[in-house]
């Protein structure tokens, strides 16, 4: 079976640095010189714009963003403004998808699920939206998905919220809709998930869906 290397980043990463790791071995996996690696963090807060991001989705102006110290920086993912943050399980999976054999839509599908099961391995019951890509709890987004390919090598990846300060999310529009919440796993269970326990359930659930050995 195939191999991933998994690594605990661990709290407090600036986005900047995070990065420029993702970029450092993006060009090191595009060159086959390391094995499908997975990035495991929590952020400093920080509102990132992808691609295709509307500027008027930040709500708040530069005073208001330096007061609630939130930074604002562009990114190369896909998709609209996002927020990361402390108590938010951040992962980076740095993957060639030509030689797991998966397209862009099947494996953003297999993100997706890796989050769903490892949502329910920590008693939340979470699904997809047909009309928004992402794991959902009713209305509300639970992880967010923001991916780049470039070379048949997949960068950046999904934001799940643990026991994130959802306030903070007010002062954006989350990845530009409108009529959607946001929720975590503390709002849901009433309490705060162990975070190291959140990360086994991810990382054990990424090398089950997506076809790692277990070690």
């Amino acid at each position: 079976m195939r191999k991933l290397r998994v690594t605990d980043l661990g709290s407090g990463v600036p986005y900047a640095e995070a990065f420029a790791l993702q970029e450092q071995l993006h060009r090191q996996r595009c060159e086959g010189v390391i094995p499908d690696t997975l990035l495991l963090l929590e952020h400093k807060p920080v509102y990132t714009l992808g691609r295709s991001a509307d500027a008027s989705h930040i709500l708040l102006n530069d005073a208001q963003l330096h007061k609630a110290g939130i930074e604002c920086v562009e990114t190369s993912r896909g998709g609209d403004v996002t927020y990361h943050g402390p108590g938010q399980l951040v992962g980076y999976p740095i993957i060639h998808l030509g030689e797991a054999g998966l397209r862009v839509v099947e494996y953003v599908t297999a993100l997706e699920e890796v989050i769903i099961r490892a949502a329910a391995a920590l008693g939340v019951t979470a699904n997809r939206d047909s009309r928004n890509r992402g794991v959902w709890v009713g209305d509300c987004k639970l992880c967010a998905l923001g991916i780049r390919v470039s070379h048949q090598v997949a960068m950046h990846g999904f934001a799940f919220n643990v026991s994130t300060r959802l306030s903070d999310f007010g002062g954006i529009v989350p990845c530009g809709l409108f009529n959607a919440g946001v929720t975590s796993l503390e709002k849901l269970l009433g309490r705060a998930p162990d975070m190291a326990s959140v990360k086994q359930a991810v990382a054990g659930q990424f090398r089950s869906v997506l076809g790692y050995s277990a070690d």
